[in-house]
């Protein structure tokens, strides 16, 4: 289950369930799409992977309990505000390599 935090590891942005700016890796790092485009070029500081839209959990119940309700997201923040210098050396061998690739 996704845990849907709450805001962007890098700048702290708020990222509400319903954003449609928040981006994940496959390990659930959580960056809005200003962060993931303009600094960091598509590759997770934490695991060098590619980023995707993050998920938007239903408000409601259409279906059994599976809703922002009945599963809130969480209220935990991660902050690890990205080296731009660290990041772009870490980066550079892989930015070139389509996520799908790496």
């Amino acid at each position: 289950m996704l845990e849907i935090r709450p805001t962007c590891e890098n700048c702290g942005v708020q990222l509400l369930p319903n954003s449609r700016e928040a981006m994940i890796c496959s390990f659930e790092c959580t960056f809005c799409r200003t962060c993931v485009e303009g600094i960091l070029d598509n590759v997770c500081p934490n695991c060098g992977g590619g980023f995707s839209a993050r998920p938007i959990r239903p408000a409601r119940r259409w279906r059994v309990e599976y809703c922002l309700t009945a599963i809130p997201a969480s209220p935990h923040i991660v902050s690890k505000p990205v080296d731009l210098a660290s990041h772009k050396a870490f980066a550079a061998p892989i930015g070139d390599i389509p996520p799908e690739r790496r």
